[in-house]
């Protein structure tokens, strides 16, 4: 009988040390849900048509994302073709599926210049822009770093090192999961599939 209450006893005790350690790791972390990184947010940019679209706007699709440039000599085209063929791959399922591109130089990424920039990828790949705060804040939000680089004092040639990941997104704007640079577009298009089941 008298071990009843010692059992009490410790449980009691075991429940109170672990919301003391649940309220110093939120104090540690500031509240930061443990260290849960959130990715996405909202935008309000310029489309390959000139039009100022929101994130609100795609709302009820699934997005494909990529941060990028149009003078990418490399990486971006890269990046994009692969999402093009993503789009192929998953036949009627990609109308659930909307490919971005938002560019990190949008001194020289004007709609005009994206939109046939745009064209040579896909049908449906929406190309974005805006002014510099505008493109800094939605990076900001995909925790996208970005920075000109190798530029010519006086030519105006640069080249932008930018992050190269395709971030997917739920139609409600959360994030599921991203696809590094390397990625075959096949392992994308599977793990994009069991995602929009």
């Amino acid at each position: 009988m008298s071990s009843t209450p010692a059992k009490i006893a410790l449980i009691v005790a075991f429940a109170v040390a672990l919301v003391g350690v649940i309220f110093i790791v939120d104090a540690l972390y500031g509240g930061r849900g443990g260290g849960i990184v959130k990715i996405g947010g909202s935008f309000t940019l310029v489309d390959h048509h000139g039009k100022s679209r929101t994130d609100k706007d795609f709302r009820g699709e699934h997005l494909l994302i990529y941060f990028g440039y149009t003078y990418c000599p490399d990486v971006c085209p890269t990046a994009l073709s692969d999402m093009a063929l993503v789009m192929d791959a998953l036949g009627d399922e990609a109308a659930r599926l909307r490919p971005m591109f938002i560019t990190v130089d949008p001194s020289r990424d004007t709609p005009e210049r994206l939109k046939p920039y745009v064209a040579n990828f896909h049908p449906k790949l929406v190309g974005l822009t805006g002014s510099e705060t505008a493109v800094a804040a939605a990076a900001k939000a995909y925790r996208v770093y970005f920075a000109k680089s190798n530029t010519e004092e006086g030519s105006g040639e640069y080249l932008m090192d930018h992050t190269s990941i395709i971030y997917l997104m739920g139609p409600d704007g959360r994030y599921l999961t991203h696809f590094s640079h390397g990625v075959t577009a096949e392992t994308m298009a599977k793990q994009i599939r069991e995602k929009l089941s």
